[in-house]
């Protein structure tokens, strides 16, 4: 994706309303491609961070790998479908072993039926991490009516059907009452009612100062279900359309920390909102940020910079301080 420098243009002036996060428009009108899936017949039960209390994850914020899975540091493995190197920055999760399996597509149901989707991480046995804004319409504050988790979605394909869990429980950091699109509380954490991370594993989550992080340049790797992927190029490839199989980058960067937000270099696009900013630490998975969203030139459309969400929220959440 063109960037223009980050640099070039005061923070401030981004939220000043000229300009707009592209990722947030899902709510105004994306129509995912129909899938056939278990429906949630009701709503998940919503708590503000601020009356939650102490939120307790089960497990711990360490990675897991289960017995038998088998783990793989090729995105791509599991079979490259005859894809030529180099078509796009991005290359596709095609992979069914951890860490990849803990990464899956959150899908939505709006308040007047609309739908969506997001990016979403277990963090736990039953918890998935995503933004607020893939559970909360930021244009108006309605909660979603339904919201599934499909993990590891390749394709349009769970590894297995039964595996599409739905959300029980959505503990979110802010409504978007105080009216910016753009928001650092704009994280959501989701209890679902399947203990999917016994089978598909579990990322740590890592809060780690961000001299730190920008200091180590591209040292982390991004996947999202992105609404531009499988590009074009791609799609010869696949048998669904954007965003059922999730991209791969390696390389990103933390470029720097402006308004208590973390500005990041990895490639996304609607739909990728809460996926996974990952390190390895000590040769394991942990997630250092939740991507939020594009913020785009509102008369030229082109990408800015891209803005990532601290990871320090969840240690206010647990209370671990």
């Amino acid at each position: 994706m063109t960037k223009q420098s980050i640099y070039k243009q005061p923070f401030a002036l981004f939220l000043s309303g000229i300009l707009s996060a592209a990722t947030l428009s899902y709510w105004a009108s994306v129509q995912a491609q129909a899938q056939t899936q278990p429906q949630q017949t009701t709503q998940p039960k919503f708590t503000s961070f601020k009356d939650a209390g102490k939120l307790r994850i089960q497990g711990s914020d360490k990675p897991f790998l289960p017995s038998g899975l088998g783990q793989s540091a090729k995105p791509n493995e599991g079979g490259t479908r005859g894809i030529p190197d180099q078509i796009d920055n991005r290359i596709p999760m095609l992979s069914r072993k951890y860490p990849w399996s803990t990464i899956g597509r959150v899908q939505g149901t709006t308040a007047d039926a609309g739908s969506y989707h997001c990016t979403g991480a277990l963090i736990g046995e039953d918890i998935v991490i995503t933004n607020a804004h893939c559970v909360i319409d930021p244009g108006n504050g309605k909660l979603s009516q339904r919201i599934q988790f499909l993990p590891n979605v390749i394709d349009g394909q769970v590894q297995d059907t039964r595996d599409v869990a739905n959300v029980t429980q959505v503990v979110y950091g802010t409504d978007f009452k105080e009216g910016a699109t753009l928001n650092a509380n704009d994280w959501a954490v989701m209890k679902i009612n399947k203990p999917l991370g016994r089978k598909y594993g579990y990322l740590g989550v890592k809060s780690i100062a961000s001299s730190s992080l920008i200091r180590n340049q591209k040292k982390y790797f991004f996947v999202g279900y992105s609404g531009d992927f499988p590009s074009a190029k791609y799609q010869q490839y696949f048998s669904t359309g954007a965003g059922w199989t999730a991209s791969f980058q390696a390389g990103c960067s933390i470029l720097r920390e402006q308004a208590n937000f973390l500005l990041h270099d990895c490639d996304t696009a609607g739909g990728s909102s809460g996926g996974p900013i990952i390190a390895m630490v000590n040769g394991e998975p942990y997630i250092i940020a939740l991507n939020e969203g594009e913020v785009k030139n509102s008369t030229t459309k082109r990408d800015l910079y891209n803005v990532a969400v601290k990871m320090d929220f969840l240690d206010k959440l647990t209370a671990r301080n």
